[in-house]
């Protein structure tokens, strides 16, 4: 541990300053038994402190510091219990961060925690056709019902290369990354009746050069759209497009059944680096990944198997009990019989003095931006379908265990968050809600939301998603940049023409101002629909952080001059 992010007193040292382990009392045994051993108070908040500079990207952190006010989030959260259980060996329930905030106070809770199965993940052997984990399952099945709602878990990206590119460089640089991830070189067969994942050893790179008129070609969507064939590996194809001479457009497309958003980023690291050792202007090693996605698939069966499959179905299976089975939005057409997934996206941008205004309600409330924003879209979605209950989905990274937050993956989960709002409550009361349940829902989000439905057993349609047809999505995932040696760089911004859901909203927070879009089902609505919807969101959430003792309900919607249209 640095001396540096704290005063380590009298801990012993080594001479390069780090902690002196093996000079550290031996632990009493019988103690160790039964819990984790009791570090010495000042190893444990030398270690946070530690942990907290690292992900905060911090030089110094100090005893009193508060980890959401230097910039944690709950993604941040779960990776802070993941290295606390790998470190120490100790468990931390994320009510216990949200409760003590501050460095020194977090380390007494900790202090004598329960000790924490901080075993890693094992490589499992590869002899066999392996399972697959159950997000990838879902995705299988799907893909085997509906072609189109497969296309609608397609994952794509564009970036546009302005200068002399090295095409060979590029090529090469992507071939090593598929070398690099087995998830990249995996291909799905029914075996037996069940389906399983099959590793390549060796599997070339689908790139295809083209020309393109410009970012609104034809070209683009259709290389987007095209079905992936699961028994094919890989389940990606590259487009690289030429404008003119110095000119290119690089498109990724992958089938989410092998990565997520956290994999972009995790793309986009890696080819920076492989494309500069390939131009010879940097070194070529990356550090070896410890396991692999298919080592991860298998240990998640049977860390569910080991009795936490019961408690975490137990908890979801009340959360959701007798809830509403449809989010009865008014629609500006009948709702097809059988779920239709073409979509479209409405931009959506909150201005700087709304966004700082969201932020000073969170601080004030010991919430995070995520929550208040999730309490608002509720609050929206439950005034537009008249209804108190309300369910949203919401993604979460799934990135709970260290070694797996290098890997390209399909490592990502989907909570079902209910939010009621029967008696009326305040923004504050509402505020207060929200925190619990997605506390209590992430404490227990290793259950796969594959297994949720079944436990919870809702009424099943074709005509929409079971348990939620709105989600909200808070992107705050590392993001990886792209940057190649000799060229400018710019995000190409493609339409996208799918939705998985009716409704969902996606931001994040872009130099200080929240920013995102909401995407929309098509066939039930239109885009003047969204238009106006997009108004009420942000009317709400200025009342929201105007004046929190006011009754949700009670809000306004509408903007000065739509009231007077509508009066």
């Amino acid at each position: 541990v640095p001396a540096a992010y704290v005063q380590l007193g009298s801990l012993p040292l080594t001479p390069n300053g780090k902690l002196d382990r093996k000079a550290l009392p031996a632990p009493d045994e019988q103690a160790w038994s039964r819990r984790a051993y009791e570090a010495p108070q000042g190893e444990v908040e030398a270690t946070l402190a530690a942990i907290w500079a690292e992900l905060l990207q911090l030089e110094r952190v100090g005893r009193h510091d508060n980890f959401f006010e230097l910039g944690g989030h709950s993604l941040m959260a779960v990776q802070l219990a993941s290295r606390v259980r790998k470190s120490l060996g100790l468990e931390l329930p994320l009510a216990e961060l949200f409760a003590h905030p501050e460095l020194a106070a977090l380390a007494a809770r900790l202090h004598g925690a329960d000790r924490a199965d901080a075993q890693p993940i094992p490589r499992a052997p590869r002899e066999l056709p392996l399972p697959l984990s159950l997000a990838q399952q879902r995705l299988w099945f799907l893909s085997r019902m509906d072609a189109s709602a497969s296309q609608a878990y397609h994952i794509s990206g564009a970036v546009r290369l302005r200068g002399a590119l090295d095409a060979a460089a590029l090529r090469q640089a992507l071939q090593a990354i598929i070398e690099r991830h087995e998830s990249l070189r995996t291909r799905f067969e029914l075996i037996d009746g069940e389906p399983r994942q099959i590793i390549e050893a060796q599997v070339a790179l689908p790139l295809l050069e083209l020309p393109a008129s410009g970012l609104d070609d034809p070209l683009f969507a259709r290389h987007e759209a095209e079905a992936f064939d699961l028994r094919q590996a890989p389940a990606l194809r590259v487009l690289l497009a030429r404008l003119g001479p110095d000119d290119h457009v690089l498109q990724i497309v992958m089938h989410h059944i092998i990565c997520d958003g956290w994999s972009i980023g995790v793309l986009l690291a890696e080819l920076s680096s492989a494309y500069a050792a390939q131009r010879g202007e940097a070194s070529q090693a990356l550090p070896a990944l410890p396991i692999q996605y298919a080592d991860y698939a298998v240990w998640q069966r049977a860390w569910l198997a080991d009795g936490r499959l019961e408690a975490q179905t137990a908890f979801w299976r009340q959360a959701l009990a007798e809830a509403p089975v449809l989010l009865e939005l008014p629609t500006d057409r009948e709702r097809p019989l059988q779920q239709d997934y073409r979509g479209e996206q409405l931009g959506l941008q909150l201005d700087a003095p709304l966004s700082a205004a969201l932020k000073a309600l969170s601080r004030r409330h010991g919430v995070t931006l995520y929550m208040t924003l999730l309490a608002g879209w509720a609050a929206l979605l439950g005034r537009l379908a008249s209804q108190t209950d309300v369910v949203i989905g919401s993604p979460v990274a799934g990135r709970g265990r260290a070694e797996v937050e290098p890997l390209i993956g399909c490592f990502i989960n989907t909570l079902a968050l209910r939010l009621r709002m029967d008696d009326e409550p305040t923004v504050a009361q509402l505020l207060a809600h929200t925190k619990a349940q997605v506390l209590a829902a992430q404490q227990h989000q290793d259950l796969p939301f594959e297994q949720v439905v079944e436990a919870v057993q809702p009424p099943r349609s074709m005509a929409h998603t079971p348990l939620f047809q709105a989600a909200f999505s808070w992107q705050n995932q590392p993001e990886g940049e792209l940057k190649l040696p000799g060229l400018t760089l710019e995000a190409a911004q493609l339409e996208r023409r799918s939705a998985q859901f009716d409704l969902t909203l996606t931001l994040q927070e872009v130099e200080g101002v929240l920013a995102g879009h909401i995407e929309y089902a098509a066939a039930l609505f239109e885009r003047s629909t969204i238009e106006r919807w997009s108004g009420h969101l942000r009317t709400l959430l200025q009342a929201m952080a105007a004046d929190d003792s006011q009754p949700v309900a009670r809000l306004p919607l509408m903007g000065p001059a739509e009231r007077r249209q509508v009066l």
